[in-house]
């Protein structure tokens, strides 16, 4: 399968991108400090400069957009869950008491939920919820394309919108989060499509898989990615594809239109990184991998993006929440770089 990317002036970039990891590493080793002494913090400063293109990086204000839709597939048996958990989830989002909602209040990070394609009935209208339906829900890609291309397209188009806006808004760090059930079903056939892998590589428990499901899941991530694979370009993604992963990597695309870093969370955060990344190859360099999640898929998604997270921690609750849970680290970088002294002037202060 092949995959045109948008234009872009890669040799330019990647030189840009060595220059700033060098004089970013320069600022490191001149402040008031034995060389290399905060450890992993210099290397998520570093990361946080290359991804805001900037020496003196802002983690604040700062916005999680939770992008909700339902799956198809999940009619072929991939999950134990109905979908009509993912309304619910998105609705104790949007009532502040999701896990999301809780960490997103403890790191001072706005929220809001971006219906997308649930397949129930409405949420109910009002802050902090968009409505921007593409469609109920994606079809069963056991047996269909999950998306059209034009549907693939929209739901771009709605994360590309959310992005947008919360950078007019003021936001200078962005997370995107995810719900659906049945959506690590669809991580996976997207990751094994992208990256070339096994469908047996990228399987696993998604939210506590019996092994009735496991081998539901093999068997639809097997069929719709060996369809998936005699297509070309968008169709191809589109065909395993999920509404509010579309949407996440919309919002991906936008935010590295405008200059903004944004912070991945786990497997479904990684597919649609993926995606982003094959449309725009430099896409990546917004990018900061937060924590890697057990979830098979996410390795290997991690790899082909080029990127190295920085937490261990086992999350995989999706909602944006390993990435929120990596926030305080950001601050604690962004300080390292505007607010600490160099050792000269350390020496100055120590003079009078």
């Amino acid at each position: 399968m092949k995959i045109d990317p948008m234009p872009n002036d890669g040799a330019d970039q990647l030189g840009e991108s060595k220059g700033m990891a060098a004089a970013a590493r320069a600022r490191l080793d001149a402040l008031a400090k034995p060389q290399g002494a905060l450890g992993r913090l210099e290397d998520l400063a570093i990361r946080l400069c290359l991804a805001a293109g900037t020496l003196a990086p802002q983690t604040r204000p700062r916005r999680l957009v939770v992008f909700a839709a339902d799956h198809g597939a999940v009619a072929s048996g991939v999950s134990l869950w109905p979908q009509a958990v993912s309304r619910a989830v998105a609705a104790t989002v949007l009532a502040g008491r999701a896990g999301c909602s809780v960490l997103a209040r403890s790191t001072d990070t706005a929220v809001t939920v971006v219906d997308c394609g649930l397949a129930t009935e409405p949420l109910p209208p009002g802050a902090p919820l968009q409505a921007a339906r593409v469609r109920p829900g994606t079809r069963d890609m056991t047996a269909e394309p999950a998306l059209t291309v034009p549907e693939f397209d929209a739901a771009l188009e709605v994360g590309r919108a959310a992005a947008a806006d919360a950078v007019a808004e003021g936001a200078r760090l962005l997370v995107a989060g995810d719900i659906g059930i049945g959506n690590t079903t669809a991580a996976a056939a997207i990751t094994a499509l992208l990256c070339g892998c096994g469908t047996e590589e990228v399987i696993g428990p998604g939210a506590g898989a019996n092994d009735t499901v496991l081998a539901a899941k093999h068997r639809t991530v097997a069929a719709a990615v060996a369809r998936a694979r005699g297509l070309g370009g968008k169709a191809a993604m589109a065909a395993v594809s999920g509404l509010e992963i579309a949407g996440m990597a919309g919002f991906y695309l936008e935010a590295a239109v405008r200059q903004v870093p944004v912070v991945l969370d786990g497997a479904i955060s990684g597919a649609a990184a993926l995606i982003a990344q094959a449309l725009e190859p430099h896409a990546v360099d917004r990018m900061i991998a937060s924590h890697r999640s057990p979830e098979p898929a996410h390795g290997h998604a991690l790899r082909r993006l080029g990127l190295e997270p920085f937490l261990a921690w086992g999350m995989r609750l999706g909602e944006g929440t390993g990435a929120l849970a990596l926030l305080p680290q950001l601050d604690m970088a962004a300080a390292l770089m505007t607010e600490m002294a160099t050792l000269d002037e350390a020496l100055g202060l120590a003079h009078g």
